[in-house]
Formats: C-alpha cells, sequence, structure tokens
C-alpha cells in the first residue's frame, strides 16, 4: 500500500469516527444543556469536515494535531455520566489526562474532571431568559444568529423581539432576508419563515416578535408575553445612564450597549471585568470592539511580565458610519469614500482600558486607520514591559493563555506564515495572536492581534449577556489560574 493509500484510509477512519461524534454530541446539548467544546470551540451543530479541521487546529496551538481517536473516548465517557449544564472541553481533557501519571482510566480521569456538573453538584436547567434586540443592524442580526443558534437546547437565551423603525412595504421580508443572507458571514445556517400578518420572523423554531416602534417610550413588552428581559441596545444612540435608562420599559429588567458606554455606565469585557458586574446592575456596556480585542492579551501581559506604558495602533476595516463615495459627514475625515481611501480616525479603545482594567497603572494611547475591507481589523499593541523578556518566551506563554487560561475564550493564537484578515471572519474570539508577526526586543514587546469586529464582537456581547441573565454554565476542565 502506498503512503497516498495510507492517508486516504485513515481520513476514512477519522470520517466516520467524527460522523459517530455528531448524535452523541447534539444529544447531550439537547437533553442535558452540556456544551462540547475543543480548545474553546464548540462542536456543537458541526459537519464532519468541521471537527476534523477543528481537531487538525490544534496543532496550530498546541504544537501537535489532535485526533478523534484521542476525544472520542473521553466523549463516550461524558455521554455516561449524569451531567448537569455546562460546557466540557474535550481538548482540555486529553491534554490533562497526558499530563496526569496516576494511571487512571479515561473513564475515571473525565468523571473527575468533570465532577462539578454530575450527581449533587450539577446545576439545575434554568428557564429560558427572554432577550430583546433594540436595533437590527450589522451587529443586531449577529447576535440573533447567536442567540437563536445558542437555543438548540432550549434553555439559555431566548430571543423574543426585535425593534425596529417602520421601514415600509414589505418591512419584515426585507430584514428577514438580510438575516438569511449576508456578504460577508455567509447564509444562517437554518431555516427562516415570515409571518408578515402577526410581524413575526421564525427561524429554526425560534418566533421572533418584529415590533415597530420610534421610542423606547412606544413599548410595553408585557403586551407581548415578554417578562424580565435583557435588552441589547445595538443602535449606539444612547450611551450614558439617563439615555439607556428609556429602555426600563414594562417586562425589561436588563439593558446592554452594544458601544462605549458613557458616565457611570460600566464597560465590561467578558473574561476580564464580567464577574464585577452587580447583581442589580441594570445598564451595562459591552464597550467597543477594539477595547474587546485589546483588553484580554494587554491583562495577560500585565499579569506575566508588568506593562509600564502603551500605544495600540488599530488598522481597522470600514463601517456603515463612513460614507461609499465623497460626501459630507460631521466628524473630520469620514467622509471620503470608505471603499477608496485609508482614513486616518480617532478611536476611544485606549482610554477605555482604565474602564476595563482600573488596577492597570501603565499609560496606553491609541489611534486608528480605517481601510477598505468590509470585515475584520488589526490591533498593534506595541508595550513596555516593567522586565525584560525573549520573543520565544512571550510565544509560548500566550500559546499557553490561548489554551488553558481563563481568557481562553478571548485569546487565540495562530501560527500559520500566510494567514492575512479574511482568514479570520467568522473568529468567535475577541482577538487572535498572530505568532509569527510577534517582535520583542528586551522590555520591548509589539503584538499583533487580529480580530473579526463584527462577529468576535458579538460573541462577547452574548457572553456577557449570558453571564447577567445568569446562564452561563461553568468550563470543564477548569481553566488553570
Amino acid at each position: 500500500m502506498t503512503v497516498n493509500d495510507d492517508s486516504f484510509t485513515n481520513w476514512k477512519i477519522r470520517e466516520e469516527i467524527a460522523e459517530s461524534m455528531i448524535p452523541l454530541i447534539g444529544k447531550l446539548h439537547r437533553e442535558r444543556d452540556v456544551t462540547v467544546l475543543l480548545h474553546s470551540r464548540s462542536l456543537v451543530n458541526k459537519s464532519v469536515v468541521s471537527i476534523l479541521k477543528t481537531h487538525r487546529f490544534a496543532r496550530q496551538i498546541a504544537g501537535a494535531e489532535l485526533s478523534v481517536t484521542e476525544t472520542m473516548p473521553f466523549l463516550q465517557a461524558l455521554t455516561a455520566l449524569d451531567l448537569g449544564p455546562s460546557q466540557i472541553d474535550l481538548g482540555m481533557l486529553v491534554t490533562t489526562y497526558k499530563a496526569d501519571d496516576r494511571g487512571l482510566s479515561v473513564a475515571e480521569f473525565t468523571a473527575e474532571a468533570v465532577a462539578g456538573a454530575t450527581g449533587a453538584n450539577r446545576i439545575e436547567r434554568r428557564e429560558p431568559r427572554d432577550v430583546v434586540l433594540y436595533g437590527f443592524g450589522r451587529i443586531g442580526r449577529l447576535v440573533a444568529r447567536l442567540l437563536i443558534e445558542k437555543a438548540g437546547s432550549g434553555n439559555g437565551l431566548r430571543l423574543r423581539a426585535i425593534v425596529v423603525r417602520g421601514g415600509g412595504a414589505q418591512d419584515i421580508v426585507k430584514r428577514a432576508s438580510l438575516l438569511r443572507r449576508d456578504s460577508i458571514h455567509g447564509q444562517f445556517q437554518g431555516t427562516i419563515t415570515v409571518d408578515e400578518d402577526s410581524s413575526t420572523i421564525v427561524a429554526n423554531g425560534n418566533a421572533i416578535k418584529v415590533i415597530y416602534a420610534d421610542d423606547p417610550s412606544q413599548v410595553d413588552y408585557t403586551e407581548y408575553g415578554i417578562r424580565d428581559a435583557i435588552l441589547i441596545d445595538n443602535t449606539g444612540k444612547w450611551r450614558d445612564r439617563e439615555g439607556l435608562s428609556q429602555h426600563l420599559r414594562p417586562g425589561i429588567e436588563k439593558v446592554v450597549l452594544t458601544a462605549p458606554g458613557k458616565g457611570d455606565v460600566p464597560n465590561i469585557v467578558h473574561g476580564v471585568n464580567h464577574d464585577t458586574v452587580k447583581p442589580d446592575e441594570q445598564i451595562l456596556s459591552c464597550a467597543s470592539c477594539t477595547t474587546n480585542a485589546i483588553v484580554p492579551p494587554l491583562k495577560a501581559m500585565d499579569d506575566e511580565y508588568g506593562v509600564l506604558r502603551g500605544h495600540v495602533e488599530t488598522v481597522h476595516s470600514f463601517t456603515n458610519d463612513q460614507n461609499l463615495l465623497d460626501n459630507y459627514h460631521k466628524s473630520e475625515r469620514r467622509g471620503r469614500s470608505a471603499p477608496l481611501n485609508m482614513v486616518i480616525t480617532e478611536t476611544g479603545a485606549a482610554s477605555a482600558v482604565a474602564k476595563a482594567l482600573p488596577d492597570l497603572k501603565a499609560k496606553i494611547s491609541g489611534s486608528s486607520i480605517r481601510v477598505p475591507v468590509p470585515d475584520v481589523s488589526i490591533a498593534i499593541l506595541n508595550l513596555q514591559l516593567a522586565r525584560e523578556t525573549t520573543r520565544e518566551e512571550v510565544h509560548d506563554y500566550l500559546r499557553e493563555v490561548s489554551l488553558t487560561s481563563p481568557l481562553k475564550r478571548q485569546i487565540d493564537f495562530i501560527t500559520a506564515p500566510d494567514a492575512v484578515s479574511s482568514d479570520f471572519i467568522g473568529s468567535r474570539h475577541a482577538s487572535i495572536v498572530d505568532a509569527g508577526a510577534l517582535k520583542v526586543d528586551g522590555d520591548n514587546a509589539i503584538l499583533y492581534l487580529w480580530y473579526d469586529n463584527e462577529f468576535g464582537y458579538s460573541c462577547q456581547v452574548v457572553r456577557v449577556v449570558q453571564h447577567v441573565s445568569g446562564v452561563e454554565y461553568p468550563t470543564y476542565p477548569a481553566p488553570a489560574v
């Protein structure tokens, strides 16, 4: 048998194993509210090829490819346990098992590693929490996709309504079409139907009421059976407590803003300061996409090396705030054609760092250049550290952070030598460290951080909403602190 024959046979075997994993992953998700991950990447509702590609991607960050032959025994062991709602990372199970020298079987080790989610320790499945989207633009539609995707178990968050201004004939049909198809993020994964008479979009069985209103004061959400909901304002029209408080109408308990908050509105970056949200806080912000991209790696670097000062330069994709062709704009330069120019502009991300990392003493400055790509940006984080180090040390440290730390859902790591911006469309991490571009010279480190400023940020928004709603389930094995 030739090498080619061996490779093809091996592929077919792995295909068969991955295919047999799908019903096990699906049953855990639907019946027990367990999300199976592989190095922070969900395997729920993934195809055979997607599962195999996710296993192969582990080579980029762990140095060696994971095989389904390694992870399948752990998945089988999970199905035999009395699991409660949780997230379980097969990649971490395999990694920690290999490092364990006690001679335990896979079943014994797995039962011990996820003990917090079994038996008397397990938490009960919670009733779905109502969510309302105020606005239905780029971020609103991506958050909608994520909420619909995560509703598969019937628990967690449930998108009940979308509030928009009336747009004329066939408004709801056109909005449903924008949810169904996206020029950047592709087709919606599932089915969408529209009931114009009841003003309802049904997506994968989720009935979503479309409410037309020009102002928050026009809506009483209890009229639609909505109770104790979390409202996500993705219009950016109001950013301070007074303005956002207008959303606290009957049926709404909390308001989450998808833009930097002003004044005393808390700016929350999930993974960094989400645990500081007070239970009775009704209004909070998820900061900006760039703040979410730079704060987690900045925290990681400060924790290990100390940061004395820094500057972030963002090379950012253009947004709807800019003009397609030269025209009047209230801001400087943004009136010039976005698809035809690089546009120097400001970023509030650097100043927002202080809200998310109040213990960071370093002064962080920032600026931004908008460039002619529709999605995915890069932040160049130039840091003066409190001690000297080497490129190899920082490289290995950040790779480990992306694998095993509490920030592993926020920070990804890639070693591909030919990676470009479009490769990161659809990334669910807040930022991705480009290992090949990393520069270290003594006490100076320059990090290149890719981020999908639309989808990655939307994932961070949903994580914050899950946390404040009480449906953010624990992850096992627990990340190293």
